[in-house]
């Protein structure tokens, strides 16, 4: 068994067809747009509102950082 085939604490994610630390990784994101990714894919399934406020959150810190006025 490999690491990607496990999951600590749940199965939110392994229910999912693509997995999002695959399509992160295989798209090349950066920390910003990977856990906004991360957390639109669970809000559902985990941390509801919550989580769609923290993908927020980073893509506003993406915003910041790349796009400064």
């Amino acid at each position: 068994m490999t690491a990607k085939d496990q999951q600590v604490n749940g199965t939110h994610y392994k229910e999912m067809a693509i997995q999002p630390s695959e399509f992160i990784v295989r798209n090349k994101l950066g920390w910003y747009e990977g856990n906004a990714v991360k957390y639109i894919c669970r809000h559902k399934a985990k941390g509801g509102k919550v989580d769609l406020e923290k993908a927020i959150h980073y893509l506003q810190l993406a915003i910041e950082e790349y796009y400064p006025e």
